[in-house]
């Protein structure tokens, strides 16, 4: 017996489920006006019921592209076609929308998990857990407490099925990515039923996800376009001495964009020419050297580029009133628009500011700077942080590589 939703009640359903989700009337017009196409379509192929196979039909007949061939990460024109189509199939499944976009703070959470969150928070707190990673553990948290949520399932009412049904949901993603996800679950779940929230124990019944651990390579940039990027900061504007600035922090003294966002007027110690400030990432402080260049630009940034303003920190918006970037600030358009403006070719992978810091390390290699002075540069707190930037050195990797021919002929001689 088939017990799928015929598909126009399968839209239907779906619509229901935006609206109590809150959605905006401008993005549930979006979903309707598409759904009509596809029920268009589905009639005139004579089909009944939603598939996943029908869904990618519909969606490389309608744009002229597979699915499987669209490039990572997915052009912004595609996105909300996929985002539709996956409703679609996410309430045929699992009877709710799944939500894939974390509301930006402030979070509400639903409130039958309020407490649970609230201790679960505490306690995170209370071992000393970092503030930075907080914030990629509980968008993981909150999507999965989203999804039970929609479901009607308050935290006592957790089951093993729930489990492996919000499992299925993460199907597509990086293995890296879901078996950090089911991490954070499991270790939620355990706090859970210590706490008293829960009878069992349920982080046993979270799926195990074999990921092979590896470091993934540093994005860097070629030799010369960190000079081209810095010369083609305007230097005469107030914005561009602030952006001038803030890109050699990170490409001479590899600063990371959390440090230069959070650096303290109080940090700059001129008559030591030193930069002490303790890191956001490791909580530890740490003492940069204050470089001529570094140091005159910031001078140039204070005395003719900075607004007037009352706050304590470096690197303030331009834009009234003059305050600090904000805590989830990237600071990723500075680099982007000094390399479309230097005409520099953006490389494959995540190239940002953090970009520069790699770069830094990678130059450094190649001066055949020794490791630990590399890892006290980078404020990294063991050299094993910065064996990955040996893979980086190709050129060296590939002199010390070996001539076939001459083992094959080294091995018959003896």
């Amino acid at each position: 017996m088939d017990n799928r939703l015929p598909l126009e009640d399968l839209v239907a359903r779906v619509l229901v489920e935006l609206n109590r989700l809150q959605y905006s009337s401008n993005t549930q017009a979006g979903y309707r006006r598409f759904y009509q196409r596809v029920l268009a379509y589905a009639h005139a192929h004579g089909i009944r019921y939603y598939s996943e196979d029908f869904g990618r039909q519909f969606f490389e007949t309608t744009f002229q592209c597979a699915m499987r061939d669209l490039p990572q990460p997915v052009p912004r024109k595609f996105r909300p076609a996929l985002r539709h189509l996956r409703c679609l199939g996410d309430y045929q499944l699992h009877g709710t929308i799944v939500r894939r976009q974390i509301q930006k703070s402030p979070y509400e959470p639903p409130p039958a998990f309020r407490a649970v969150l609230e201790a679960f928070a505490r306690e995170c707190d209370r071992r000393g857990y970092s503030p930075l990673a907080a914030r990629t553990r509980w968008n993981r948290l909150r999507a999965f407490v989203d999804y039970l949520a929609t479901l009607g399932v308050s935290p006592e009412g957790i089951s093993s099925q729930h489990l492996s049904n919000y499992t299925a949901t993460l199907i597509g993603y990086h293995a890296k990515t879901v078996a950090a996800t089911l991490t954070t679950i499991r270790t939620f779940l355990r706090f859970q039923h210590y706490a008293g929230y829960h009878a069992q124990d349920l982080s046993g019944a979270v799926p195990r996800l074999r990921s092979t651990h590896y470091e993934r390579l540093p994005s860097i940039w070629p030799a010369d376009a960190v000079q081209r990027l810095l010369v083609a900061v305007d230097r005469g504007s107030p914005t561009g001495k602030r952006d001038y600035a803030i890109l050699l922090l990170a490409a001479r003294l590899g600063m990371r964009v959390g440090d230069i966002k959070a650096l303290m007027l109080s940090a700059l110690q001129w008559d030591t020419k030193t930069i002490v400030c303790v890191q956001q990432k490791a909580g530890r402080p740490v003492t940069y050297p204050l470089l001529d260049d570094v140091g005159w630009a910031l001078i140039d940034y204070l005395q003719h580029g900075r607004p007037v303003t009352a706050s304590p920190y470096v690197f303030v918006r331009h834009n009234a009133p003059f305050e600090p970037f904000g805590k989830h600030a990237n600071l990723h358009h500075i680099i982007t628009t000094y390399a479309r403006r230097a005409g520099i070719p953006v490389p494959r992978g995540p190239h940002g500011m953090h970009s520069l810091r790699h770069t830094l390390a990678s130059a450094l290699l190649e001066q055949h700077t020794p490791l630990p002075v590399i890892a006290d540069i980078l404020g990294h707190l063991s050299t094993q942080s910065t064996q990955v930037y040996l893979h980086v050195d190709l050129d060296a990797l590939r002199r010390c590589a070996l001539d076939p021919e001459e083992v094959f002929a080294y091995v018959d001689r003896a």
